[in-house]
C-alpha cells in the first residue's frame, strides 16, 4: 500500500491499479502472498483502502470503454477521400499541372493522414515513426519502377506520374493504403475496446491474456480483409496490377507499428521500421553500386529476388518479416493487462 499508494490514489477503479501492478512486475503468485486469489482482487482492496477526497459516489464496476466521435470518423475517412482526388487529378492532367497535382496532392494526403492519427483510435502520446512511415509509403509508389528500371540499366528521366514513364509509379497500392486509414481507425477501435471489456470481465492475469491474444489476432485479420478489398478495388478501377503481396505486408506492418505505439511500446516499432526502410534503400542502392568496375557482386542478392519473386519481392519480404516480427511482439506486449490502463481513449 505504502510503495503503491500515488497509483492508488489516481485511479477511478480497481482495473486501473491491476493494470498499475503488473506494470510493476507484480503476479497472480505475489497476490497470493497477501492472500488474494489473483491481482484484480488484491486491486480491489488495494482501490477500497486509500481514501479519496469527494469520493462519495460507490466506485464503478465497469470501465467506460472508448467511445465513437463524429470528429475521427471524419478524419479517418478523409485521407482516402483526398487521395482519390489526388488521383483524379493526375489522371486529367498532362505536363507541368501534372507535377503541380501530384505535389499538391500528396501534401494535402500527407496532411490528412496526420490528422487521422492525432484524433480517436490511432492517436499515440509519441510521434516517432513518421519519417519511416513515409519512405515506406514513397517506395510503395516509386520503389518498383525504380527498381525495375535500375535493372534494365536506367532510369532515363524522373517519374511522370504514369506506369508507362521511364521510371513507372504505382499508384494503386497508396490509395489503397489511404482508403484503409478509415479500416485501421475502425479496427483500433474494436480493439480497444474488447480489450477493455475483457479487461473488466478477467479474474487474473494469465485469463485476460488468453481472451485478449485471439481478439488481437482477429482484429488485424478484419484489417487484412479490409486491406484485400481495396487493394482489388484500387486495381480494377486504375487499371493497374493488384499489388497484393507488397501491399497487405505493409499495411499489417503499419497497422501492428500503430498499435503498439498506441498502446505505449514505441521502441519496438521504431526499431523494426528502420531496419525494413533501411533494408529497402539497401537495395536500390546496392543495384547502383553493383554497376561500379569490380562491383557486380553486390546487386547479385537482389537481382536473385528479383529474377524469382519480381520487383514485389524486395518490399514483401522486407515488410513480411517486420510485419511478422512486431506481431510476435504484440502478442506479448499489446496482451498485458497495464497496456489498457488507460480509463478513456483520448479523442
Amino acid at each position: 500500500m505504502y510503495r503503491h499508494r500515488d497509483l492508488c490514489e489516481r485511479a477511478v477503479d480497481p482495473l486501473e491499479i491491476a493494470a498499475g501492478l503488473e506494470a510493476h512486475g507484480v503476479t497472480d503468485r505475489t497476490a497470493a502472498r497477501f492472500r488474494h486469489r489473483d491481482v484484480f482482487s488484491l486491486a480491489e482492496e488495494m482501490y477500497a483502502r486509500v481514501p479519496r477526497d469527494g469520493d462519495t459516489s460507490p466506485r464503478p464496476t465497469k470501465s467506460p470503454a472508448p467511445r465513437v466521435r463524429t470528429a475521427w470518423i471524419v478524419l479517418a475517412l478523409l485521407p482516402g477521400a483526398l487521395g482519390a482526388a489526388a488521383v483524379t487529378g493526375l489522371r486529367l492532367t498532362e505536363g507541368r499541372p501534372r507535377l503541380t497535382a501530384a505535389v499538391v496532392g500528396a501534401l494535402v494526403v500527407t496532411l490528412a493522414v496526420r490528422a487521422a492519427l492525432r484524433r480517436g483510435p490511432l492517436r499515440a502520446a509519441t510521434r516517432t515513426t513518421g519519417a519511416w512511415t513515409c519512405w515506406l509509403v514513397g517506395y510503395a509508389l516509386l520503389g518498383d519502377g525504380l527498381l525495375r528500371a535500375a535493372l534494365a540499366g536506367g532510369p532515363d528521366g524522373l517519374p511522370d506520374g504514369t506506369a508507362e514513364g521511364p521510371w513507372p509509379v504505382t499508384v494503386a497500392p497508396v490509395l489503397a493504403l489511404a482508403l484503409a486509414c478509415a479500416p485501421a481507425a475502425a479496427s483500433a477501435h474494436l480493439f480497444a475496446v474488447g480489450a477493455r471489456r475483457k479487461l473488466t470481465a478477467s479474474r487474473g492475469l494469465a485469463d485476460f491474456s488468453a481472451s485478449v491474444r485471439p481478439l488481437l489476432l482477429g482484429t488485424l485479420a478484419l484489417f487484412m480483409c479490409a486491406l484485400t478489398a481495396l487493394v482489388a478495388l484500387t486495381g480494377a478501377v486504375l487499371a493497374e496490377p493488384a499489388a497484393h503481396p507488397q501491399t497487405l505486408t505493409l499495411g499489417a506492418l503499419l497497422l501492428l507499428a500503430r498499435l503498439l505505439t498506441v498502446h505505449g511500446c514505441t521502441h519496438a516499432p521504431t526499431r523494426v521500421l528502420t531496419v525494413v526502410a533501411t533494408v529497402e534503400a539497401a537495395a536500390l542502392a546496392t543495384l547502383f553500386a553493383g554497376r561500379l568496375p569490380g562491383c557486380g557482386f553486390l546487386a547479385a542478392p537482389v537481382e536473385a529476388l528479383v529474377a524469382a519473386c519480381g520487383p514485389a519481392g524486395v518490399p514483401t519480404a522486407a515488410c513480411g518479416i517486420g510485419a511478422l516480427t512486431l506481431l510476435v511482439h504484440a502478442t506479448r506486449r499489446l496482451t498485458r493487462a497495464s497496456a489498457h490502463a488507460s480509463v478513456e481513449q483520448p479523442q
